[in-house]
């Protein structure tokens, strides 16, 4: 999982030089992503063609929300198509919270015919954004700063804001509330896909773990022990270094999957820790891609 001996190997000679060519390299890429997001819009669920045979383009409606909690007001990135009703995706990001990168990611999955909310996880102690980007994060003592927001972030915690935002879906009217819920999350946001679907399994039918921590722990809260709380189908995107540190993690979710009876989906992937988020200095474009089809996948099952 994502923690300093992670971030200390992202720029190999620990210096500015690196750091600031691989801002270089994440400003292309983001955006690239607006170019593929418009691109997945075009070819996905177009439902018209115009007067020169031209697909033409769903657009989208975004809007910063704010939603009332137990435990205060979640801010909230919510984006779908502009027309239609669609299935809903909680999107928990990686530990430097929401930011632009994550809105441009469920841009594209909105582009597919999704309603993506994007979740603040530190709503409780401060609004997004937190941190521009990973590099704002790496450069800014990002661990320290969110050691004591993180520590909120329990698996009742989560399960219960799961169960707010399950509520707060079913009264917009971009929702198809006759389909299931999806979530993903990513780094500290893979265990709550699990708590997620534990904390609403009449509603979220698709879960996906990307390179998430924590999966399998002695706390008898684990994601791994309340699997069988879960009625998701599950996917479990395993980065190359976390398995490598920890192999036995991957056999151990097969077995609580199958004792369980949830079908899971578990694949270490030809990237290291965070190659799927698009500001990550380890993101991998072509293990990112295969990553994004099989949640796609899943997502089409909802």
């Amino acid at each position: 999982m994502c923690d300093e001996n992670t971030i200390s190997n992202f720029t190999r000679d620990g210096g500015e030089t690196s750091l600031s060519n691989w801002r270089e390299q994440v400003n292309r890429r983001q955006f690239g992503a607006l170019g593929a997001a418009g691109a997945a819009a075009t070819l996905a669920a177009c439902s018209r063609v115009d007067s020169a045979g031209m697909v033409a383009q769903p657009p989208l409606t975004e809007s910063n929300v704010k939603i009332t909690t137990a435990d205060g007001t979640m801010d909230a990135f919510f984006v779908h198509p502009s027309t239609g009703t669609h299935p809903a995706v909680i999107c928990w990001p990686d530990i430097a919270g929401l930011r632009d990168a994550f809105k441009m990611m469920a841009r594209r999955t909105a582009a597919q015919g999704y309603a993506v909310l994007v979740a603040n996880p530190y709503y409780r102690d401060v609004p997004a954004p937190q941190f521009a980007d990973f590099g704002a994060f790496m450069t800014n003592g990002g661990f320290q700063q969110v050691g004591p927001w993180r520590a909120r972030l329990t698996a009742t915690a989560i399960m219960q804001d799961a169960a707010t935002l399950a509520d707060w879906f079913d009264a917009q009217s971009a929702v198809d509330k006759d389909r299931g819920i999806g979530t993903e999350g990513y780094c500290m946001g893979g265990p709550f896909t699990v708590w997620s679907a534990a904390g609403v399994p009449g509603r979220i039918r698709g879960a996906a773990s990307f390179h998430g921590g924590g999966l399998v722990t002695e706390d008898p809260m684990s994601p791994d022990k309340l699997l069988v709380k879960s009625r998701a189908s599950h996917l479990f995107a395993v980065a190359r270094n976390d398995d490598a540190k920890a192999p036995e993690v991957k056999g151990e979710l097969r077995v609580a999957a199958e004792a369980a009876g949830r079908p899971a989906e578990i694949e270490v992937y030809d990237g290291d820790h965070g190659w799927t988020v698009i500001d990550s200095p380890a993101y991998a474009k072509e293990a990112a891609e295969k990553a994004y089809a099989r949640k796609t996948a899943l997502y089409q099952k909802l």
